[in-house]
């Protein structure tokens, strides 16, 4: 801790080199090198707008990990992510939910504010909305254990390598990366920008599992093994539906933004109906394939076409 260090009489001062000593970034000549490369460094955007990183910060790194870990922690408070100190559960929770309540509200409000500049009116603005977003969010966390809890079974039922429930709690990366995007999927219904894709990169960064917040996704969803999984925007997974490692559930084109094939609306992704299992490596791609309902498709499978109910598809089938 640092009031066991020694005293700063007892170090040399060719060794006390703290951050608390350098010059502050205001005070640096511009006949300092590293002033001078950092000019170069923020003039080389070339064609990248200047507002992208100046217009106002977005949550840092260690805000959305906080926020996924609270998150987390309130919907398996069982498996003390964060530690209990062996009180009551639920007053460990609401602990936690009232984290979750400051970092979350913080975190909207920076994704509603960072392009709203220094005006003091857009800025309360922007505090209302982030405060009745969170509260919204809040509000549904019951919901999404709900759901939660059927993805867990539906885990425990579909992989007999599982030996119990607590396991996939604390193991699988699919129902991680599902409790994510449950939530993240919430808050983009409810106005949030950004702050959505965040906490769902964030989860593709632990767990190789890519799911859009925009993506629609049933109840019982399964993810076995998980790792590099892709699912798009505007991609429908309807109930009780199975998938593996290496899927990807993609738009047939990708256009730059000039001749762009986002029109507002239109689905660009597949849809995956109830009772359908897409086995590891299998690729479907385009918003007007459908995969029937209790279809299978096998590993390795391109299908840019749509595949009637209880269809068994593959290589060479």
């Amino acid at each position: 801790m640092a009031t066991h260090r020694p005293a700063g009489g007892s170090r040399s001062h060719a060794g006390s080199h703290s951050a608390t000593h350098r010059p502050a970034s205001g005070s640096r000549s511009h006949a300092d090198p590293h002033a001078a490369l950092a000019s170069r460094i923020l003039s080389a955007a070339g064609g990248l707008p200047a507002g992208l990183a100046s217009e106002g910060p977005l949550p840092s790194r260690q805000d959305v990990r906080t926020l996924v870990e609270e998150l987390l922690e309130i919907l398996f408070p069982e498996s003390h992510r964060l530690g209990t100190d062996g009180g009551n559960l639920r007053d460990h929770v609401a602990t936690t939910i009232g984290l979750l309540s400051e970092h979350l509200e913080a975190a909207i409000y920076l994704g509603l504010h960072r392009l709203c500049g220094e005006k003091k009116a857009p800025a309360d603005r922007c505090r209302k909305r982030a405060r009745a977003i969170t509260q919204r969010l809040l509000t549904a966390l019951p919901d999404v254990r709900s759901e939660l809890a059927k993805d867990v079974l539906a885990a425990y039922e579909s992989d007999p390598a599982a030996s119990g429930i607590d396991e996939i709690v604390a193991c699988y990366p699919g129902l991680y990366a599902i409790a994510i995007y449950r939530v993240a999927h919430r808050l983009l219904g409810t106005g949030a920008p950004v702050v959505p894709r965040m906490l769902t990169e964030y989860a593709h960064s632990r767990t190789g599992i890519d799911i859009h917040p925009g993506a629609t996704i049933g109840a019982s969803f399964f993810i076995d093994h998980g790792t590099g999984i892709v699912v798009g925007e505007t991609s429908r997974i309807g109930d009780r539906v199975r998938i593996y490692q290496g899927v990807t559930l993609g738009a047939l084109s990708v256009r730059d933004r000039s001749q762009t094939d986002k029109p507002l609306g239109r689905q660009r992704h597949p849809t995956i109906e109830d009772e359908v299992t897409i086995y590891a490596n299998a690729t479907i791609l385009g918003g007007n394939t459908v995969i029937g309902r209790g279809a299978v498709v096998g590993g390795n499978a391109w299908i840019t076409y749509s595949v009637p109910p209880g269809t068994r598809v593959g290589i060479g089938t």
